[in-house]
């Protein structure tokens, strides 16, 4: 049976031994190789080839997102696990947004760290507990704050969001709301504004967001 293939990049010698130290016990993970900032991760994630690559983010030269994001771009099918001391909102969606599938803090026991591993190997997605919170709480946040600018809206900026939305042109929403085309475009103005969005294809996306319409299919 074929190991998982793991290389580790932290500046910290003492991190990255000990690392290595655990994963020695497990009979199908090998550590095929060490980086000790984030251009190295890189060079050495292209020529060793890992499956799993495990990633500190503050590290010289380059940090660990930038290079998370060159490596994806070189070898699309390997598996970022971020591991990191840093568990907050910058540090998280940061992550996200460069291609992790994984986010583990260094505050995790031995097993954690080889569950994860096996877990990104498969192509799973997993998170450390206070990351989990991290993320449900940023998106708490976004939604209420949909939810008050939402309640912000008139009935007939209701009315004309729900049908821009739906594809309707200015002159056929009013038409249909018995409205002149110069007062539609008005509330349309004025609800993108309250809404804070600033074009058509993000008024669809909040549309479905708040299940004004559905998509067929």
């Amino acid at each position: 049976m074929a190991k998982i293939r793991v290389l580790v990049a932290d500046d910290h010698a003492l991190m990255r031994e000990g690392i290595r130290a655990l994963l020695a016990l497990q009979d199908d993970i090998e550590v095929v190789g060490e980086a000790t900032d984030g251009r190295e991760a890189v060079d050495k994630a292209h020529d060793l080839t890992p499956d799993v690559v495990l990633m500190d983010i503050a590290m010289p030269i380059m940090d660990g997102l930038e290079a998370s994001r060159r490596i994806l771009k070189d070898r699309p099918n390997a598996r970022i696990l971020i591991l990191s001391q840093h568990v907050d909102r910058e540090y998280v969606l940061s992550s996200v947004k460069a291609g992790a599938i994984g986010f583990m803090s260094k505050k995790a026991v031995a097993s954690e760290l080889v569950s994860a591993i096996n877990s990104v190997y498969r192509g799973d997605s997993v998170l450390y507990p206070s990351v989990a919170k991290v993320l449900i709480d940023d998106y708490r946040q976004r939604t209420e704050g949909e939810a008050d600018s939402y309640e912000c809206l008139t009935s007939r900026e209701r009315d004309v969001l729900k049908l821009v939305a739906e594809g309707l042109t200015n002159r056929e929403i009013a038409d249909m709301l018995v409205l002149s085309v110069k007062t539609v475009l008005g509330h349309r103005t004025r609800l993108m504004e309250k809404l804070d969005i600033h074009s058509r294809a993000d008024l669809i996306k909040y549309a479905i967001r708040k299940g004004l319409i559905t998509v067929d299919g």
